[in-house]
């Protein structure tokens, strides 16, 4: 499996590609934005770890970019350490996860493998089929779609779909969502669950899907229902 790494850092490049190819990967290396895009577009790789900070061609455009094309390629920011104002601008452009940097390369492993686990949902139960109303999601083909149409969303987008679909009705914590979605504990002031339902709520209604409420339940998390 090919992993794409697109950081500026000579150095932390090598130490990361090295340690990820001993983890069993293949990681190609751009050192700017640019070539970061042309090779993220390419259909050859399964993930991207994007860090912020690039010349040139920041992160976030090269994020803007991608998303214009790929909206289900997994994408890792790699962000400044206490910087929550760019975490936050990933995660609303649609990046599946974020790491703050410097990165133990054992925890970005651990967030690669759950991005991945996410976008082919090996771990989503049958039925393959979910339907709300004119929502429906094909768990298999990795497809949303409402009244027939369409609903690009990411990997993690998707599976928190999933998992509000399957549980539609009842609430869901944010700790639970995060664990399930992200693979990871909720952290203090953690707003990475936040902004994907954001998302998602955005991507339903541009979709038409108005009918289709993520309620949020507060100091608890969020629960979907159809309106009627």
């Amino acid at each position: 499996m090919e992993i794409l790494l697109v950081d500026d850092d000579v150095g932390l490049g090598e130490m990361l590609k090295e340690y990820l190819e001993s983890e069993g990967f293949r990681v190609s290396v751009a050192l700017t934005g640019e070539r970061g895009v042309e090779a993220a577009l390419s259909g050859r790789f399964a993930a991207v770890i994007l860090d912020v900070m690039l010349p040139r061609m920041s992160g976030l455009d090269v994020l803007r970019t991608l998303r214009r094309s790929s909206a289900y390629l997994p994408v890792i920011m790699l962000t400044a350490k206490g910087d929550n104002v760019e975490r936050v601008l990933g995660l609303e452009m649609g990046a599946d996860d974020y790491l703050p940097k410097p990165c133990y390369p054992r925890e970005l492993l651990a967030r690669l493998r759950a991005v991945l686990r996410r976008s082919r949902s090996q771990d989503a139960p049958p039925p393959d089929e979910l339907v709300l109303g004119l929502l429906s999601l094909h768990s298999a083909q990795h497809r949303v779609s409402w009244g027939g149409q369409n609903v690009e969303l990411t990997a993690s987008e998707f599976q928190l779909l999933e998992l509000l679909l399957r549980a539609a009705g009842r609430v869901l914590s944010k700790d639970e969502l995060c664990e399930q979605v992200l693979r990871r504990k909720r952290e203090a002031y953690d707003r990475s669950i936040d902004v994907h339902v954001s998302n998602l709520r955005l991507k339903l209604q541009a979709a038409g899907a108005t009918a289709v409420q993520i309620e949020t339940v507060r100091g608890i998390g969020y629960r979907l229902e159809l309106s009627t």
